[in-house]
């Protein structure tokens, strides 16, 4: 199964508030690699929730609930969002720092390619952001 990764600064929009909500549409992206991540997510999915420039680190685990559709914050049709739902808070979060520690990550697109706000997460580098959230 694909993982992914979403960023979002918690001023904007935290982890917090999407336990609250339970469920909301991933609108206002305007990246063209991020929108290609976004439309190669699939139901089910799941996505680690990263609260970006205040806090720096992974907190929770979302899961897809509807596929890429026509992004609602926008008219121009060639923006896409997805719905996602609160699966799982973290029992510890992994910040940034750590993640940058481990050299067994160094390939993780969270390091490479850091602005991008939706990408994809490798199955080694799924299991291994769980086990330093203490969830293995």
């Amino acid at each position: 199964m694909p993982h992914w990764l979403v960023k979002s600064e918690p001023s904007a929009y935290s982890w917090e508030q999407l336990e609250k909500d339970k469920q909301t549409a991933w609108t206002g992206v305007r990246n063209y690699a991020a929108r290609l991540h976004l439309r190669n997510m699939k139901k089910g999915d799941e996505v680690f929730f990263y609260h970006s420039n205040e806090g720096t680190d992974i907190v929770g685990i979302a899961k897809v609930i509807k596929e890429a559709y026509q992004d609602p914050t926008t008219d121009d049709d060639r923006w896409f969002c997805v719905d996602i739902k609160a699966h799982k808070k973290l029992k510890k979060p992994v910040p940034l720092a750590d993640i940058k520690k481990d050299k067994r990550l160094a390939n993780m697109a969270l390091l490479r390619i850091s602005r991008l706000s939706v990408q994809p997460v490798t199955d080694k580098e799924w299991e291994m952001i769980l086990e330093m959230a203490g969830e293995n």
